[in-house]
């Protein structure tokens, strides 16, 4: 069980003037700080796939890194199996696989290299390493260029590496920051089969998004945040039923109600 509890994080503005029209407009703007996540919550169960949406610039991002340990919260808790992870970072990096929107593989060496040299740093034996990456590669379709360098990889062979690499080393739970962006139709595929064998393993995961087609077909629960707030935390079929099954229009409802009520 994954508990996100009022999670907030605020940053510092370096130079105002900097900030675009948009950005100056923002409600979470106040004096020399911007607060990317004011108040968001949310959970995922064992063998859940919770997809995580809204739009550009809504504190998605913030929250998973936070989730990751990669920022620290101002305040909240992200409790994993009874663990508030956040208090015991270490604890969370060998709990979460997190992938980012960003691969960052080494470009000089091998897909296989990068995978084991995440193992390594995950205390997983040679042979525990060697068994697992035979594994992915088959799941993720990598035999055709595991042994390559990662410089001369196109964006999905990439994409695929690096969630290998990040459950490399079984974790409770895994985290993806929008997982299929730029992949091709063969690419996608293969990601959204791997996280449904994770969750039929039973292994929660929670993702953001912006393609609702995904999140129909893979999710059980779906978070929607909005000026870096939860506005809407509920299973698919509520989310589905706030607009008689058409996913655009329920998110654009919720969107809408968000924006009321900040004008209220």
């Amino acid at each position: 069980m994954i508990e996100i509890k009022h999670l907030a994080k605020k940053f510092a503005v370096e130079n105002p003037k900097k900030l675009s029209e948009q950005e100056r407009k923002d409600p979470r703007l106040q004096g020399r700080f911007f607060h990317s996540v004011k108040d968001v919550s949310f959970s995922c169960k064992q063998g859940e796939v919770l997809g995580l949406l809204g739009p550009n610039g809504a504190g998605k991002t913030t929250t998973l890194r936070i989730l990751s340990t990669a920022l620290k919260a101002d305040a909240g808790q992200v409790m994993i199996n009874g663990h508030n992870v956040l208090e015991n970072p270490l604890i969370a990096r060998k709990k979460i696989g997190f992938l980012s929107g960003t691969t960052g593989l080494y470009g000089r060496l091998t897909g296989r290299e990068n995978i084991a040299y995440f193992g390594q740093l995950h205390g997983l034996t040679a042979g525990e390493i060697a068994s697992r990456i035979d594994e992915l590669a088959n799941l993720l379709d990598m035999q055709s260029f595991l042994d390559r360098r990662a410089e001369n990889f196109s964006t999905g062979m990439k994409q695929k590496v690096s969630i290998a690499r990040a459950v490399i080393h079984q974790p409770e739970l895994v985290v993806l920051d929008e997982p299929t962006t730029g992949l091709d139709i063969m690419a996608t595929a293969t990601v959204m089969e791997f996280i449904q064998r994770l969750k039929s393993q039973g292994t929660p995961v929670i993702f953001s998004t912006h393609h609702l087609d995904e999140v129909q077909e893979l999710c059980d629960r779906v978070t929607v945040i909005d000026q870096g707030e939860t506005r809407f935390d509920d299973t698919v079929e509520a989310f589905s039923a706030l607009a008689d099954g058409k996913l655009h229009q329920s998110f654009l409802s919720v969107l809408n109600q968000s924006q009321v009520k900040g004008v209220a």
